[in-house]
């Protein structure tokens, strides 16, 4: 789960002794009567696929139970599985390579597996990112899932959704060469190249007789990865402000800021009120009757300073 959420039970840097236990090649069970195992390279949540690949056991062989399952992987209660599944418990570097073993995962496998788990049970933000740069790298995973993970990348990376705005100023060309120049700070060629290849896959820019034109679009984001690719698009577009003060005259940015006292009552309020004037500040830039020239960032917040304070 994503950190914002609580996060959870085990850092990742207990892994690396735990990997080079499990990266091995164990013996598959997947023989003629687990022809319809679940692919485990199209999830994202691991207890979803323990689900799954239980059914599909099952469904090839009707003795095979729970406590089948616990006796291979090493554990004693009948019930850890089940408990895996509901969520009741995580898996650890000590219980993991026993479930490798019990899944009868290759080593491209278990080490996908493995990065499912510490996608969901990361202490961090930065552990979750790294699980996930992992997963996206899978070519298996990109073929089964590529719209999801072009989503992520659209949200993760500031200058993605900077150049689809760009791509609806008058005179904007899909040259990287051109495009890397108007956004600040300067791009790479490949990262303007790989922007605007994810972006024409998402279907926000489109070719129009041999021009790109900005278009609206459903992002697909994956729902156990929503939580850090909204992480990371703050992230970005927070440092972009904070760099912001020093690289731009006061002329060509506006900063406002405000330290208060409020109850814990009002913070309901304070969200409906910033979304009402995020909605009325985009109708403004649609509704413009000139035509666009830059493209800006407007960023609205508030923040906790203070830990809230209790009567006893």
């Amino acid at each position: 789960m994503p950190p914002e959420d609580g996060g959870t039970a085990y850092s990742r840097k207990v892994y690396p002794d735990a990997v080079q236990v499990y990266l091995h090649p164990v013996r598959s069970y997947r023989g003629a009567d687990m022809a319809d195992s679940p692919d485990l390279f199209t999830y994202l949540d691991y207890r979803q696929f323990l689900d799954d690949w239980f059914a599909a056991r099952k469904e090839a062989n009707p003795r095979y139970s729970h406590r089948a399952f616990s006796r291979r992987s090493g554990q004693k209660s009948p019930s850890f599985l089940k408990d895996l599944i509901e969520g009741r418990r995580n898996l650890t570097p000590a219980t993991l390579p026993g479930v490798i073993t019990a899944l009868g995962l290759d080593t491209s496998e278990a080490s996908f597996f493995g990065a499912l788990v510490q996608l969901e049970q990361a202490d961090t933000a930065a552990e979750q990112q790294e699980a996930w740069d992992h997963i996206a790298a899978t070519r298996r995973f990109l073929e089964a899932r590529r719209i999801e993970g072009e989503g992520f990348a659209y949200l993760s990376r500031w200058y993605y959704p900077a150049i689809r705005e760009l791509a609806r100023i008058p005179g904007f060309r899909a040259d990287p060469g051109w495009i890397r120049h108007r956004v600040h700070p300067t791009l790479t060629v490949r990262q303007v190249e790989a922007a605007l290849e994810s972006l024409k896959t998402l279907g926000l820019l489109v070719e129009v007789d041999g021009k790109l034109e900005s278009r609206e679009a459903t992002l697909t984001t994956p729902r156990e990865v929503a939580g850090l690719a909204v992480h990371n698009y703050h992230q970005g577009m927070l440092d972009r402000a904070k760099s912001a003060i020093d690289a731009f005259d006061p002329d060509d940015r506006h900063f406002l800021a405000v330290t208060a006292t409020v109850p814990r009552s009002l913070l309901p309020t304070l969200k409906a009120e910033l979304n009402a004037l995020q909605a009325r500040l985009c109708d403004l830039c649609d509704s413009a009757k000139d035509d666009a020239e830059e493209v800006v960032q407007i960023n609205l917040h508030f923040f906790p300073l203070t830990t809230p304070t209790k009567e006893s």
